[in-house]
Parts: C-alpha cells; sequence; structure tokens
C-alpha cells in the first residue's frame, strides 16, 4: 500500500508474529510450483498401479493360476470390493477425528500405511502350498491389502483441496495427477502383463468344445499351450510383477511425502477440534449437487469397471488373442495417458458437462463393434486406441468436478469446516461396492455358463457371457449414467458465479482479519 496510512501500519506490524501478518501474502502464495503439481500428482500412481494389476489381471489368476473353483473367485472379488467400498467412509470417518500434526492432517496417514500395504499386495499373488485354506488366504489378504490401501488414496483424495484455495490451481493440479495416474495405469498393465506374458500359462485341451468356440482363431493356435509352459514359472511371474510394483508404490508414496506440503488456512479450518463427521455426513448427504454427481458417474463408472474385469477374459477366450491380450491392454491405457491433456484443454473450453456427454458416449460404439465383429487382431487393435480415448475422460472428469461440489457446500454452509474427506470418500464407497456386486455377479456368471478352469477354450455360452459383459451391459450402464446425469445442477456459468462468491468471501475474511491485526498493533 502507497498511502501515508501503510506507512503508519508498518511499523506496528513488525512487532505482530509472523501468522497474524500471514493474510497480507497469501495471495503470492495461492499459485503451486510445477514441481509440487509434479509431486503431488505422483501420489496418485500407487492405487492405479496396483487398482489396475488388481483389477485387469486377479480375476484370472484366481481362476487359471491359483486354480480356485469360479464360485470362490467370486466370493473372494465380491467380498473384497464390498470391504474395500466399507473402509472408505470408515477411514473418512477416522481421518475427520484426526487432529493436525506438523506433518499435516492426511499426510501421517499415507505415510504409515504404505510398508503395510505392499507387504499385503506381494501375499495377494503368491500360492500358498496348503491343500486348505486357499480361499481364506486370498480374501484376507485382499481385505487387509484394500483396508490399507484405503488409508492411502483417501487421505490423497482429499489432499485436493489442500493444497490451493484458487479452483484453477486445483484443477491444474488434478490435470497434473490424473495424467500421472492414467500413466500408473500404463504402468500397472505393462509390469504385470509383461512380466506375466513373457510365461505362458499352461492350460487343459478339453475335446468337448472343440468346434463351439466364437472366435475365428484356428483351434490348434488357440490349444498349442496346452503342453508347454509350467504353472510354477507363472506364478513366479506374477511374484516378480508384485515385487516391482511394490517398490513403486513406496517409491511415489516418499516422493509425495517429501514434495507436498499440506496448507492448513487452504480449506479454512480454524480449530483444533475435530469437526462432528456424522454432523457433517447428514449435511453432505443432504447437498443435491453431489448426490446427482455420484449418481450419475455411479453407473459410468461401473460400465468400465465391469469392462475392466472382464476384459482379460475376453480377449483370451471369445477373442483367441491368449497370447496377445496383455498388448491389447497396454494399447488402451497408452491411449487413455496421451489424451488426458487434450480431455483438460476440451473441459476448460466447452465446460465439464459437455466433456462428460462427449468423453463418456465415444466409447460406445467401440463397445459394440468388439462384440460384434469378427475376431481380428488389427480391428481389435484399432478400437483398443479408440476406447482409451474415452477411458480418459472417465478417469479425468470426476475426480475434477467433485471440487466443484465441494466449493458449493462451502457456499452453502460456509461456517462448516472439513468435511472434504467425506465428500472424496463416500463417492469412492458407492462405486466400489456397486463394483464389487457386479464383478461377483459377472463371475457367478461365468460359473452358471459353465466356465473351465484352465481350460484353453470356453464353451460358446461362456464366450456368449463374456461378449455380454464387455459390450452390452456396460453400454447400458453408460447411457443410464449420462440420462442421470442431465439432472447435475452444476454447470459453466453457475460455476464461475460460485468462483466468484467464494472469491469475495475469501476477501471479507481477510480484510476483517488485517482490521483485527491493525487493531491489535495499535493495542501494541
Amino acid at each position: 500500500m502507497a498511502g501515508g496510512g501503510g506507512a503508519e501500519r508498518a511499523r506496528p506490524g513488525g512487532l505482530l508474529p509472523p501468522a497474524c501478518r500471514q493474510p497480507r501474502r497469501r495471495e503470492s502464495r495461492e499459485r503451486l510450483s510445477v514441481c509440487s503439481k509434479l509431486c503431488y500428482a505422483v501420489g496418485g500412481a500407487p492405487y492405479q498401479i496396483t487398482g489396475c494389476a488388481l483389477g485387469f489381471f486377479l480375476q484370472i489368476y484366481l481362476l487359471d493360476v491359483a486354480q480356485l473353483d469360479p464360485f470362490y473367485a467370486s466370493i473372494i472379488l465380491f467380498v473384497g470390493r464390498a470391504w474395500d467400498a466399507i473402509t472408505d467412509p470408515m477411514v473418512g470417518f477416522f481421518i475427520s477425528k484426526t487432529s493436525w500434526t506438523r506433518f499435516g492432517r492426511l499426510m501421517p496417514w499415507i505415510i504409515f500405511s504404505t510398508p503395510f500395504a505392499v507387504i499385503s499386495y506381494f501375499l495377494i499373488w503368491f500360492v500358498p502350498d496348503i491343500s486348505r485354506g486357499q480361499v481364506m488366504w486370498y480374501l484376507v489378504f485382499y481385505c487387509i491389502f484394500q483396508t490399507l490401501v484405503t488409508c492411502f488414496h483417501v487421505p490423497y483424495s482429499a489432499l485436493t483441496m489442500f493444497i490451493s484455495r484458487e479452483q484453477s490451481e486445483r484443477d491444474s493440479a488434478t490435470a497434473y495427477r490424473m495424467t500421472v495416474e492414467v500413466l500408473g495405469t500404463v504402468l500397472g498393465t505393462a509390469i504385470q502383463g509383461q512380466i506375466v506374458g513373457k510365461v505362458i500359462t499352461p492350460c487343459i485341451e478339453s475335446p468337448l468344445f472343440i468346434g463351439k468356440t466364437n472366435s475365428s482363431v484356428a483351434m490348434e493356435e488357440l490349444n498349442m499351450t496346452h503342453d508347454t509352459g509350467s504353472l510354477t514359472d507363472t506364478r513366479n511371474a506374477y511374484m516378480i510383477a508384485a515385487g516391482v510394483i511394490g517398490g513403486l508404490y513406496i517409491l511415489c508414496a516418499v516422493i509425495l511425502s517429501v514434495g507436498v506440503r499440506e496448507k492448513r488456512e487452504s480449506s479454512e479450518l480454524q480449530s483444533d477440534e475435530p469437526v462432528s463427521f456424522f454432523q457433517g455426513l447428514k449435511l453432505v448427504m443432504n447437498h443435491g449437487a453431489y448426490i446427482k454427481l455420484i449418481a450419475g458417474f455411479l453407473f459410468t463408472s461401473l460400465a468400465f469397471m465391469l469392462l475392466e474385469g472382464n476384459f482379460a477374459l475376453f480377449c483370451t477366450y471369445t477373442l483367441g488373442f491368449r497370447n496377445e491380450f496383455q498388448n491389447i491392454l497396454l494399447a488402451i491405457m497408452l491411449s487413455a495417458t496421451l489424451t488426458i491433456p487434450l480431455w483438460q484443454w476440451f473441459l476448460t473450453r466447452f465446460g465439464k458437462k459437455t466433456a462428460v456427454y462427449v468423453g463418456i458416449s465415444s466409447a460406445i460404439p467401440f463397445l459394440i463393434m468388439v462384440a460384434v465383429l469378427d475376431s481380428n487382431l488389427i480391428v481389435t487393435y484399432i478400437v483398443a486406441v479408440a476406447a482409451g480415448i474415452s477411458v480418459a475422460a472417465a478417469f479425468l472428469l470426476p475426480w475434477s468436478m467433485l471440487p466443484d461440489v465441494i466449493d458449493d457446500f462451502k457456499l452453502q454452509h460456509p461456517d462448516s469446516h472439513g468435511h472434504e474427506p467425506i465428500f472424496f470418500s463416500f463417492y469412492v464407497f458407492f462405486t466400489k461396492f456397486t463394483s464389487g456386486v457386479s464383478l461377483g455377479i459377472s463371475t457367478l456368471s461365468l460359473d452358471f455358463a459353465g466356465y473351465q478352469t484352465r481350460g484353453c477354450s470356453q464353451p460358446s455360452e461362456v464366450n456368449f457371457t463374456l461378449k455380454m459383459l464387455v459390450s452390452a451391459v456396460p453400454v447400458g450402464l453408460i447411457l443410464l449414467g449420462l440420462l442421470l446425469f442431465k439432472l447435475y445442477p452444476i454447470d459453466e456459468e453457475k460455476r464461475r458465479k460460485n468462483k466468484k462468491a467464494l472469491q469475495d468471501l475469501r476477501e471479507d475474511s481477510n480484510s476483517s482479519s488485517e482490521s483485527d491485526n491493525t487493531e491489535l498493533a495499535s493495542i501494541v
């Protein structure tokens, strides 16, 4: 300030502690450096790397490597995902009761959960040498890992609201994060797929099904692997992949904890007292914009998770690409990674709701093509690259729009603070729980269709079921989700109004704080 009044306040202001002078320097610290955004973004990789490996490969691993009955595999997948969903609000509750420390409120959860999560993840991919109890082994360690990775991911997701108060900076950091997370899915697919793909999983030819497969690939090529490879080599390959992924998990956690500083003032928490979780939950669940957002994305996310869970089996048996499916998955994830910046530009230029309709609906024709056309490797790769463009939109948009809902909530409840973990944890809860139900039902449907463990081929009923699970059902879910999304009230105009209203609210708060500081300076 250039006036004489500013000079008069400057001298006594110097007697004040730094905390009292903080509002005057706040504007200069609002922008995040590229290094901070990158370190923040790297923290999203562990969840995606492990989630991608489990999502694409756990089902086929339990059926063809651990050799579990499809019924028990469906129980493990359903209970594990359902427990994973339950742990999200549980962890959100405990975070809301956590007091601030010198490391922050969220960062201690991330740091202390990491080593135990890595150990439990490795044990999921280990086949115990026991005749009984294999089902309990996988169920217990799957649930333990899901709990620990939730202790990492829920506070990390809520960290978006604690790195900056500027909406544009949060959106930019979210774009960095989504790019790295999709890159994490590429790494998860590449590491798991390429290491495991080097070893051919032995299969057992069943003469009953020869001639019944829908694939145009010759049966001789499809069944040639039953005499090659070793089941022990395959199991070792899965453990090697788990060890590599575990090392990346630890590395990313270290970069996040060292490179990102959790800013208490970013969420405008004014008290050391923990917020009331159940009171906050009631407020959050009564917020219409939040309910409408999760209703729309619930079904679209479910469609892509259903596709993810069954795609490896679909490529292996229905399309007949037993030795190519990991490369097809890699093509999808690479395409998604490269198009994240495109969708970030698109939502900035045309708005987030428009990006939802264009981005997610673009997957529909390709999902139909892959099921209707005859098995052809070149066509499958083209469809995979095109589908990856839609996957990128499905990754980016929910996490880019949740902060807008939280800003809207803050305007309606300006005196209610600290509910960010509830917003993020319950969004993930609903998504995971429904995906657990869908994966359990899909694996059970394969059992009813007559799935043959370690079979070189499957009966036509199984192939038809797989086509429904990766094409017809996801298309229906996407259409339903887009219809529900019409109810979402925050368009670009309202988002701009909310941004201006929040800015005015903060300026009023800052001016009030400066007035208090000036009064204190006069007293001093």
